[in-house]
């Protein structure tokens, strides 16, 4: 039950999340300050003028004691929900159980993969929501993430604290919460004086207890982040994807074609003009995957943290720092999920008038799970530490076609793995030719190659690996295809 309560949520907003792709409006954004960081939209002449007396005239707050009890609040709910529908006795904790584990040594825990990989990084994600629409900044806001993480381990659940909990919880749940709490504000602010039902609701669902404050906290916390007019790139895709390679190893069940879903976004994308990087996720990408095979094929979404932008001659904006990323990839052969940190540069550069190249070089390291798909079990998986990289490039030609590669390694060691002496070798790469046929309107073409390399004492070599070739229509948020023109 609670596996389908969380993907059932997921998909909602992975769903509500392509309303930014369809938001045309334009609003006026006051100038950026140093603090606080929620600010008031500027509203051109209103249509509600008590709305916008309300929205001039109120003060943005802050409270730190606000998302303590919202977090609170939310686990005790969480607990009692899972008590009564999971199925699991983990969750029957109570004063005995809080003091066994408060003096408990972490372990990694085996709960099924999706749980511990996808649905604990959601439920941080809350968190997250719950302190940044309460006034606090970012950083504020990873603490309150994680030590509501460590609170669930501590005394939501009876079975010992897990430290795999504790990362993807606490620095996953924060990536993953702050994008959609930007994207959620993104909505809202392309609404203008008064977002209607839809925006409303949308951004409600995106980031869910961002929504809650602005609706049961009225006044206090209803202001909209401001995006300082960031440049941003989105499309939707809807299509289908066949696989014309396979080799699925110890995976029990493939299907050879699936209907997906796909969403992306790139926020804050380098050479804006006036456009300063000065919080943390003021560029970040983010892009998710539904599918009919397996419900999500993958969540990934990487921001800069700390950084600054940089030019070279006339022709490459950029920008470089420290990028915080969550990625939950699933194709049907086999499942990994990263939460890292890594040295990287993104940038643009003409190469001629109408030619543009876009890219992200990134390099790090995480802590990782990874596994079979539909394997013996749901808990057939282990964690490593896990070197990683990323090379993301797209050619843009004018306003009419892109070209789009974009390649991941990652090496789990087994540094930390209770298989020792093995390893695996993640590699996933994608290439995507997109044609505008008309207005927003496109046509791609999609091939896509994951390949899992593992070795272990006590299974020797192994191997799974697909390749799969889709077409898809695609819908741009903007006419062209994220080019940023400084000259």
């Amino acid at each position: 039950m609670k596996k389908l309560i969380v993907t059932g949520v997921l998909f909602t907003a992975c769903a509500a999340i392509t309303d930014i792709a369809f938001a045309d409006e334009l609003v006026e954004i006051a100038k950026p300050v140093a603090s606080p960081e929620l600010v008031e939209v500027k509203l051109p002449l209103p249509h509600n003028p008590t709305k916008v007396e309300r929205l001039s005239d109120s003060v943005v707050d802050k409270s730190y004691l606000i998302p303590v009890a919202e977090i609170i609040g939310f686990d005790f709910l969480l607990n009692q929900f899972n008590r009564r529908y999971s199925g699991s006795s983990d969750y029957d904790s109570n004063f005995s159980t809080i003091r066994h584990n408060l003096s408990s040594s972490w372990k990694d825990d085996r709960d099924p993969f999706n749980i511990n990989q996808l649905g604990h990084p959601y439920q941080g994600s809350m968190y997250h929501g719950f302190a940044r629409s309460a006034g606090l900044n970012y950083w504020e806001s990873l603490g309150y993430t994680l030590a509501g993480s460590a609170f669930w381990e501590i005394a939501g659940e009876k079975v010992p604290p897990s430290k795999n909990d504790m990362l993807s919880t606490g620095f996953g749940g924060s990536f993953l919460g702050e994008a959609l709490f930007r994207m959620s504000n993104l909505v809202l602010e392309k609404g203008g004086s008064s977002p209607s039902f839809w925006r409303e609701t949308s951004a409600a669902i995106i980031s869910p207890s961002a929504g809650f404050n602005r609706y049961a906290l009225g006044d206090r916390f209803d202001a909209v982040f401001a995006s300082n007019d960031a440049a941003y790139y989105s499309r939707l895709q809807f299509g289908i994807s066949n696989t014309i390679h396979g080799d699925p190893g110890t995976t029990t069940e493939i299907k050879r074609n699936d209907a997906q879903l796909d969403f992306l976004m790139g926020y804050g994308l380098p050479g804006k003009l006036g456009y300063a990087y000065t919080r943390p996720f003021d560029y970040f990408v983010f892009q998710s995957t539904a599918s009919s095979a397996n419900v999500f094929e993958s969540v990934m979404t990487r921001g800069l943290l700390l950084g600054r932008d940089y030019q070279v001659g006339e022709s490459y904006r950029g920008l470089w720092g420290l990028y915080g990323s969550y990625d939950y990839i699933s194709p049907q052969t086999f499942r990994i999920s990263s939460t890292a940190l890594s040295l990287g540069t993104t940038g643009q550069l003409w190469l001629s008038e109408s030619v543009a190249l876009q890219g992200t070089l990134m390099g790090g390291v995480g802590y990782a799970a990874v596994g079979t798909n539909n394997g013996k079990t749901a808990q057939d998986y282990h964690y490593g530490v896990a070197p990683q990289g990323l090379a993301a490039l797209r050619v843009i030609f004018g306003k009419k076609a892109s070209v789009d590669f974009t390649g991941r390694e990652y090496f789990v060691s087994d540094v930390d793995n209770i298989h020792k002496g093995g390893h695996d070798n993640i590699v996933r790469a994608d290439v995507a030719f997109t044609y505008r046929v008309y207005r927003k309107h496109a046509v791609t073409i999609k091939y896509q190659w994951n390949q899992r390399d593992a070795t272990f004492p006590d299974i020797g070599d192994k191997k799974q690996a697909t390749g799969t070739l889709g077409i898809f229509y695609t819908f741009l948020g903007h006419d062209g295809f994220g080019e940023i023109d400084w000259r």
